[in-house]
């Protein structure tokens, strides 16, 4: 039986990049352009508002907070004193707003980014004619050294977003949203990316081909999907996942996946099998296996993911399922 997440703050814009720090929760909020702590007994606190939209978080070394403008096209850190500096200027090599960060134990970075404006392409037709051949574009992931300098970009995906470190370290996992898979990437010396391979497929290999088809199968296929993906359908379905956050389990080998199409997280194992799934009150963007057990699902969850009209919502939420173990 799927389990379902309970509500733990609401009033939120769009709450993405969820991460454990320092005994607390931290997010942002990609709506109103800030970063926020919460610590699980009052409401959450802002930390900082960031120019051009706070988007991914991380942390170097020496504690200084790192954070994506996604429409600024930066990563900015925040320094000692409270002042906000500019650790590395991305525009020039990205096509679209930034997106999520993974910041390495050794202050390494890893950008990715929506590779054109997804928002303003949504608010005019449905997810499923984006596969229109010849499809979506596709985009690199932004590998940074620890000043900021950029190490290289990754092969590029389609959209990449949610990323993990490999417990050895050698490996970074990267949610292609858009691609509807997770795929894995082995990591150089230096930390730049070596080539992609399939870590999970998340949508079937049949279905896949028949969405992108040039002909009239792939144009049939693209408006049932449309159909499905409306509001008052998609919460009956749970046959397409596009992972947007993904967080490793408590047993460090599956993966839990926040479904932007869907209000769930999905549990997957390497090769793509399904373990667990947990429903969520709205579309999921964010998931995060922490808390002071270590074992606490947490879930960013939006009425919407475009800013703009979350914003005038202020329906985004935080949900959690306590513990969130094996079934």
């Amino acid at each position: 039986m799927k389990r379902t997440a309970s509500i733990a703050l609401s009033g939120l814009g769009v709450p993405e990049s969820l991460r454990w720090h320092q005994g607390a929760l931290w997010f942002s909020d990609l709506a109103r352009g800030t970063v926020h702590r919460w610590d699980g007994t009052a409401e959450p606190e802002t930390v900082l508002e960031v120019p051009g939209r706070a988007g991914g978080l991380g942390w170097l070394p020496d504690g200084r907070l790192l954070v994506v403008s996604m429409d600024g096209g930066r990563v900015y850190r925040l320094e000692a004193d409270g002042e906000l500096a500019e650790h590395a200027d991305l525009s020039h090599v990205v096509g679209g707003p930034l997106n999520d960060m993974l910041v390495d134990p050794e202050g390494r970075a890893y950008v990715g980014n929506f590779g054109f404006d997804f928002h303003a392409f949504s608010r005019k037709h449905p997810n499923s004619m984006l596969y229109v051949p010849p499809g979506p574009p596709r985009t690199p992931i932004a590998c940074l050294a620890p000043d900021g300098s950029l190490l290289g970009l990754s092969e590029p995906l389609l959209f990449p977003n949610g990323t993990l470190l490999s417990a050895d370290g050698r490996s970074v996992i990267v949610a292609e949203t858009l691609g509807m898979r997770l795929t894995v990437f082995s990591r150089n010396p230096d930390g730049s990316l070596g080539d992609p391979e399939p870590w999970a497929p998340l949508i079937s290999p049949l279905l896949w081909r028949l969405v992108n088809h040039r002909g009239v199968v792939g144009r049939v296929t693209r408006r049932i999907s449309a159909l499905l993906d409306h509001p008052v359908l998609s919460k009956y379905s749970s046959s397409l996942i596009a992972p947007d956050g993904i967080s490793w389990d408590a047993d460090d080998t599956s993966i839990w996946v926040a479904n932007a199409l869907r209000g769930e997280c999905v549990r997957i194992a390497p090769g793509g099998r399904v373990l667990d799934r947990v429903a969520t009150s709205q579309r999921t963007l964010s998931c995060l296996v922490a808390g002071h057990d270590g074992r606490t699902l947490f879930a960013g969850t939006v009425p919407t993911d475009d800013p703009v009209r979350a914003g005038e919502l202020n329906r985004g939420r935080i949900e959690i399922v306590r513990p969130c173990g094996r079934t």
